[in-house]
């Protein structure tokens, strides 16, 4: 082999791996979703989509509790969540999220080995009070987005003590200085952008703060919000997680023949823009605040606290866990006492 064959076979070699890297083999689906000639369609991978639907297991609901009997703050010590249950109800309750949260380490992993289930000495059930709390809170006041299919543990857990799909404020990149120090998070891969180059963490903008997430103006002169290069690659990288975190496109959302028309939107545009609301809620009321709480390896590179994005619920379909109602199973989580 000579030395330009041997060039052209490594050329030919990177050209495969990249495109390996960069398109999807067939087979895919395409549905029509909107009138025909607008591109209004969802497209799925059918080899993904079946990996995927087949990790929505939904557990068998524990057995239904005697009806009846005391409320559970009469019955054992330093119940300061779901005391509103009865005995029976607040047992069945903790056998069910023990099966969600902590199926192998059991009982322990929140009351510790020595079985006194009144100490508070492990963080895990100070965490655990509030994410219940958080839970009942999002069944109750955020129906908008949750609907009567709401959420349990289980919904973002599936059988792990920490979700798989958190997230943690993204540190800048040590770079140069001058005019090469103006990256801003653009061309460093990141999973949750899709791995392009655009802004690697718009959740820091949007999931955190009362960032409007908007592209085109709606007046002629643009007025109040100016949409910039940044914040509009930075809109697009929020768009792009949001696809991935539900396995759709984006016509799931958005009418192609008027992306800013809300008047020509389907209407899960407006169960997403709850859904972004509902994770900025969640995460600056409940999930920021228990920094404190963490251990240090619980914590991110910057010291902050685990978060929740589109994707900690939904893990790649466009309703969590396939649509399984689990919360009829446990009206108790959708009480506000």
């Amino acid at each position: 082999m000579n030395f330009n064959t041997l060039i052209a076979a490594c050329a030919t070699l990177v050209l495969l791996v990249l495109l390996s890297a960069t398109f999807e083999l067939p087979p895919a689906a395409s549905q029509q979703t909107g009138y025909r000639g607008l591109s209004i369609g969802t497209v799925v991978n059918k080899r993904k989509q079946e990996a995927i639907l087949a990790a929505q297991i939904v557990p068998e609901a524990q057995p239904a509790a005697d009806p009846g009997g005391k409320k559970a703050s009469e019955v054992y010590k330093n119940v300061q969540v779901l005391g509103d249950l009865t005995e029976n109800e607040f047992n069945r309750l903790m056998a069910a999220i023990t099966e969600w949260v902590s199926p192998e380490q059991g009982c322990a992993y929140c009351h510790g080995e020595e079985g006194n289930f009144a100490e508070d000495k492990l963080y895990s059930k100070a965490v655990s009070r509030r994410m219940i709390q958080m839970t009942r809170h999002i069944n109750v006041d955020w129906k908008q987005h949750v609907a009567a299919t709401g959420v349990t543990c289980y919904t973002c857990h599936r059988g792990n003590p920490v979700p798989a799909n958190i997230w943690f404020t993204k540190p800048a990149t040590p770079q140069a200085g001058g005019n090469a120090a103006m990256r801003n998070g653009q061309n460093e891969p990141a999973a949750s952008v899709g791995l392009t180059s655009l802004p690697n963490d718009p959740l820091s903008l949007y999931l955190l703060s009362d960032q409007p997430i908007r592209v085109i103006a709606q007046t002629a002169l643009p007025q109040g919000h100016v949409s910039t290069t940044q914040s509009t690659e930075a809109v697009y990288a929020m768009m792009i997680h949001q696809s991935q975190s539900l396995g759709v496109n984006c016509t799931f959302c958005h009418n192609s023949r008027a992306f800013s028309s809300w008047e020509q939107s389907p209407p899960q545009r407006t169960v997403a823009w709850h859904g972004q609301r509902l994770l900025r809620d969640l995460n600056v009321k409940y999930l920021v605040p228990l920094q404190s709480t963490y251990p240090q390896n619980r914590l991110g590179p910057l010291g902050d606290a685990p978060k929740a994005n589109c994707a900690t619920c939904h893990q790649g379909v466009n309703k969590p866990l396939n649509g399984a109602q689990m919360l009829k199973d446990y009206p108790e989580l959708a009480k506000n006492p």
